[in-house]
């Protein structure tokens, strides 16, 4: 593992020229490959516990390593090959010492660090203040607010759990982040490519993330309201195979109330991606790619309908199944999925299940027709507003017929 893994680093290394010619640095394939026989020779050595040839075998290449780069420092400045072979070094002594798959992880990651420079400096070229900015806060929104947050829960009924409020708060942002990335990377097919990639997390965030940036960015409104019906689209997805996983039997009833909504979400999506494949507006940037407000003002309303949930089921109890499956959908689906799936072991009919979680999906369409028509600019609410409106009257024609 120690030789091919020095191997594979001096090909790449000699393959991009930096072995040769009258700038050449430290070595290629010759070079490398030893590195990596000596390396792991001194990880054997380890394990038979002869520390004192292993270090110096170590030292040896070392000190050889920063004579190259002191040499080779004289014309120009970059240590990436020297670099290269410290790592060849490191994984070469893991591997020696049984570290087979974290030495083989750290040498084909240097390969390929070494292998994409061109796309990785072209990507750090497009980098601008906002989306370092962005990351910067991101970065300590997760690492360091969220693990200081209790887990909860704090209050009376289901209680108020800030770590899992918080994180909603990051899905929020990290989905407007998503999007931000998305549109730059694609001009104005990012926002249906983001639309689609959140409804597996949650439709919801998705339409309401994209009714705010409608009203700023409206060049963008049939992308955005593309998204927002692709997010919906991929809801029926996510719903038929979480119920698959708890208990197939409820599938084949399910699918006879999901065929029309279902339907009319696929028939929307490809109108919307229709028109905008005619859209030629340029992309605009987004001067705030977390959406920070939005994302707290969704996680309090998340935890509005909970307490709204909690309460309406506690007065109602399990007789209201119907009336449960449509406040708990107002809120969150998957919660609805999985409670009703599983409430047929316990002596549900699999019939009121599957109608249960239909209701839900009305409900949850005409709350997102809702936010469409309230948060989103004027073309977002007919474009988007109008298909989600459709998938809820697909859904409750299946109900009635």
């Amino acid at each position: 593992m120690a030789i091919l893994g020095g191997a594979a680093v001096g090909v790449e290394r000699q393959r991009s020229g930096h072995a040769t010619g009258p700038e050449a640095r430290f070595g290629g394939v010759r070079t490398f490959t030893l590195l990596g026989t000596l390396s792991g020779i001194a990880g054997l050595l380890i394990e038979l516990e002869l520390m004192i040839p292993a270090a110096l075998l170590i030292a040896g290449a070392l000190a050889l390593t920063v004579a190259a780069y002191v040499r080779a420092s004289r014309q120009d400045i970059d240590a990436t090959t020297e670099v290269a072979a410290l790592v060849v070094l490191g994984a070469g002594v893991l591997a020696g010492i049984g570290e087979l798959r974290l030495a083989a992880a750290l040498t084909t990651m240097t390969v390929l660090l070494l292998a994409e420079k061109p796309r990785l400096h072209k990507f750090v070229a497009r980098l601008d203040e906002p989306t370092m900015l962005a990351a910067a806060r991101f970065a300590v929104m997760s690492v360091v607010v969220l693990p200081l947050l209790p887990e909860g829960p704090i209050g009376p009924g289901p209680g108020i759990r800030p770590r899992e409020l918080w994180m909603l708060v990051l899905l929020f942002s990290g989905l407007s982040f998503v999007g931000f990335i998305a549109q730059r990377a694609a001009g104005a097919a990012g926002y249906p490519l983001t639309g689609l990639l959140g409804g597996l997390v949650s439709s919801t965030s998705v339409t309401l993330t994209f009714a705010r940036l409608s009203k700023s960015h409206k060049p963008q409104v049939t992308a955005l309201a593309a998204g927002a019906v692709g997010a919906s689209t991929v809801m029926f997805v996510r719903i038929a195979i979480a119920v698959a996983a708890i208990d197939a039997s409820v599938l084949p009833a399910l699918a006879r109330y999901l065929a029309a909504p279902f339907s009319a979400a696929v028939v929307a999506m490809l109108l919307a991606w229709r028109s905008l494949r005619d859209t030629h507006t340029p992309p605009q940037s987004l001067k705030n790619p977390l959406q920070f407000r939005g994302a707290i003002e969704m996680a309090g309303l998340f935890q509005i309908a909970l307490f709204v949930v909690f309460y309406a089921r506690r007065e109602v109890g399990d007789r209201g199944l119907m009336l449960s499956g449509f406040v708990l959908g107002l809120t969150d689906m998957d919660a609805l999925t999985l409670s009703m799936t599983r409430s047929v072991a316990t002596g549900t009919a699999i019939d009121a299940a599957a109608r249960a979680i239909t209701i839900g999906i009305v409900a949850n369409s005409l709350m997102k027709a809702g936010i469409a028509v309230v948060i989103g600019s004027a073309g977002f609410k007919w474009r988007a507003g109008g298909a989600l409106l459709a998938m809820a009257a697909a859904g409750a024609g299946a109900l009635v017929l």
